[in-house]
């Protein structure tokens, strides 16, 4: 999965396991849900008549979410004389385990549950359809894949949401092209049935395989569904910028904006840094640079943007890119405050150095240096241009030789000093 797509993806209902229908013996003949397994059913060695009690009592209190009572139960049962018996606590106690938050250890005793190989065929198959989705809560999906397989060759079932979980893996073991497949699947089996995470793993699953415009219909047509979700939004805005489609994903988040769905400060900082984007390749930049100047006033006075940092910075950026010079300082001035380090100085100092403001340009370079910035050697670079731009040659030799003593300017700061007589 590339690092920066912003997507959901939901499993499905977890947990849908049987207790053996709630008790050790069944009085009511159900529906088989695996008439066709490859599997014969075993013959069962029920628990002793006085035990049978005990073991329903267990596994009521499992179902109920009593822990306690339910460990205490059936915990004998584990390594007691009936291996049936023994399965059904063991799969009990193992969605206690995945309850509690241990899914290894909810892994360990289901498995163990299933590897006994005595439970009726409705219940066996169900449970490795739920160790399925251990696997997948656990991360671990290649075991996740080989067992759902395993549960479909042998059980002989074909469901909608066994083929979307199966997409789901796949698309976590970047198997984008038996995503896709296995999505269309599940879609196909039970159309009425498509839940908005099955679209959004093919439309990612499509993106990650390169057919962006397969991705972008979906994640379009899931917005037209409900233009107020902005988690939809989010994915096809991100799938548009993949694609390189700046002007249609604006044109979505300004639909957006219109319709009150930007509710939260990233919605809003990605619509001006989408402003810059396209700004910045303009030959005139600057009516999108106010555009991202005024996304940011408009976020701030709905209360969805709070003053600080990010926002004084990336409209200083926006200024900057339309050659405000006058207006990046005054929003990096407001940044200043709020700055961990010396990186908004720096832009300071550069914009006061290209106006000619030598004295408080160099200042605020020193300031930015002591307060440390990132890829230092180029404010010494800066530095030494200003000071030998202020007939200070001592003053540029010295941060120039500074400036060569990190890679990323060595080349540069040695021309330089070669060519004033100082190297």
């Amino acid at each position: 999965m590339k690092a920066g797509r912003i997507i959901t993806i939901t499993l499905s209902a977890m947990l849908a396991l049987l207790l053996s229908t709630s008790g050790v013996l069944a009085k009511d003949k159900k529906e088989q849900l695996y008439p066709n397994a490859t599997r014969s059913e075993p013959k069962l060695d029920l628990p002793r008549g006085r035990d049978v009690k005990k073991l329903n009592e267990g596994l009521d209190a499992a179902n109920t979410g009593d822990a306690a009572k339910a460990e205490e139960l059936l915990q004998p049962f584990v390594t007691g004389k009936s291996r049936y018996a023994q399965s059904l606590a063991l799969q009990a106690l193992a969605n206690i385990k995945y309850t509690e938050g241990d899914i290894p250890g909810a892994i360990g005793l289901m498995k163990n549950a299933i590897d006994i190989g005595v439970l009726p065929n409705d219940t066996y198959y169900q449970l490795m359809y739920g160790l399925a989705q251990f696997y997948v809560a656990d991360g671990q999906y290649a075991n996740a894949l080989t067992t759902l397989q395993r549960w479909r060759t042998e059980g002989k079932r074909e469901t909608a949401e066994s083929y979307a979980l199966e997409g789901n893996i796949d698309y976590r073991l970047e198997k984008y092209p038996e995503a896709i497949a296995a999505i269309k699947k599940a879609k196909q089996l039970d159309p009425a049935a498509s839940k908005e995470s099955w679209d959004q793993i093919l439309a990612a699953s499509y993106a990650e395989s390169g057919n962006t415009d397969e991705a972008v219909a979906i994640a379009k047509a899931q917005l037209a569904k409900d233009p107020n979700d902005t988690t939809t939004l989010r994915n096809a805005v991100s799938m548009l910028i993949s694609a390189q489609n700046y002007p249609e994903a604006i044109k979505l988040m300004e639909q957006a904006k219109a319709n009150g769905a930007l509710k939260e400060e990233r919605d809003w900082i990605n619509l001006a840094k989408l402003y810059l984007m396209i700004g910045q390749n303009q030959d005139d930049p600057k009516p999108y640079s106010d555009k991202a100047v005024a996304a940011i006033d408009e976020g701030i006075a709905k209360g969805v943007l709070k003053p600080g940092l990010d926002v004084y910075k990336l409209q200083g950026d926006a200024a900057m890119i339309s050659a405000e010079d006058a207006k990046a300082l005054a929003y990096y001035k407001k940044a200043e405050p709020f700055a961990t380090d010396g990186q908004i100085q720096l832009r300071l100092g550069q914009i006061l150095i290209n106006q000619g403001h030598y004295k408080d340009g160099k200042a605020a370079v020193r300031a930015a240096i002591a307060k440390g910035i990132k890829q230092e050697g180029n404010a010494y670079l800066l530095l030494g241009a200003a000071e030998a731009n202020s007939k200070n040659r001592s003053g540029a030799v010295a941060a120039m030789r500074k400036a060569a003593q990190y890679p990323e300017t060595k080349a540069k700061a040695e021309a330089w000093l070669r060519k004033a007589g100082a190297h």
